[in-house]
């Protein structure tokens, strides 16, 4: 593994109902870099973003997040420790105004509990200041600023993405998991989307995981790209490096090329 790893994952193993569907997996994501999971249908990818994110628990293997280990942890845990994930179908709270989806992710937040807003409303006040002014910069970074006031569930589909993903950001994580952030948006839209995920890495230092079936996507954006079949990582590299890989052609012979599909 790699000195500058901020997830390592070794000989992780999820079984459902005798199914294996990731079969000793081993990798590692390094600190602020735009990092691809790719892979056949089955592959067990959406298996793995759910072991990253607590929303599944290993048989066997170990997972480390910034040194520590993650496995077995519940989600609300995880995110708390910095890990955060956005889902391939978009998750937001549609009877909530925009703002008020972005202001729920706010970490420590002391008007949340009646000792600080009694024995400090004032540091209270501030604190949900600072939480506003952050939601409405990300709200402008993603081009939703006008929406604050609306209603979530009025949001388009490729709307309720970037919400998502703001409201992900809001948390202040050190990595993201983004579920195929591609799917269901147009290509403006998406070359937007992509556009500010390169950005936060480079303003926050924000690290990157993403699954995506786009292979145009992935070889131009990701810094290292990961490929997984039939619940194993078969290879692991630079753009290049795995597009040339025999491996890697070999696991999408049957069904289209690397260069088509994930």
């Amino acid at each position: 593994m790699s000195a500058d790893a901020i997830l390592e994952v070794a000989d992780a193993v999820k079984d459902f109902d005798g199914l294996r569907a990731v079969d000793g997996a081993s990798f590692h994501v390094e600190r602020g870099s735009i990092t691809a999971l790719i892979g056949p249908n089955g592959a067990g990818k959406t298996t793995m973003f759910d072991l990253l994110s607590g929303f599944a628990r290993l048989n066997t293997g170990t997972i480390r997040f910034a040194g520590r280990s993650i496995g077995g942890m519940a989600p609300h845990r995880i995110a708390r420790l910095g890990l955060v994930r956005t889902f391939q179908l978009t998750r937001v709270l549609a009877g909530m105004s925009v703002m008020d989806n972005m202001l729920l992710a706010a970490p420590s937040q002391p008007g949340e509990h009646l000792p600080s807003l009694i024995l400090g409303p004032r540091r209270a006040r501030a604190a949900e200041a600072r939480s506003r002014a952050d939601a409405q910069a990300l709200l402008e970074t993603f081009g939703l600023r006008d929406k604050a006031r609306d209603y979530a569930g009025a949001l388009s589909g490729g709307q309720r993405k970037l919400l998502e993903i703001a409201r992900a950001l809001m948390t202040q994580p050190s990595l993201v998991l983004l579920d195929e952030p591609m799917a269901g948006v147009n290509p403006t839209l998406g070359r937007a989307i992509l556009d500010h995920i390169a950005a936060l890495r480079e303003q926050r230092g924000t690290t990157f995981l993403f699954v995506e079936h786009d292979m145009d996507v992935v070889m131009s954006r990701a810094d290292r790209v990961i490929v997984m079949a039939q619940g194993r990582v078969i290879s692991a590299g630079t753009p290049a490096q795995v597009r040339a890989d025999p491996a890697v052609v070999e696991a999408y012979l049957g069904s289209a090329s690397p260069e088509t599909t994930a």
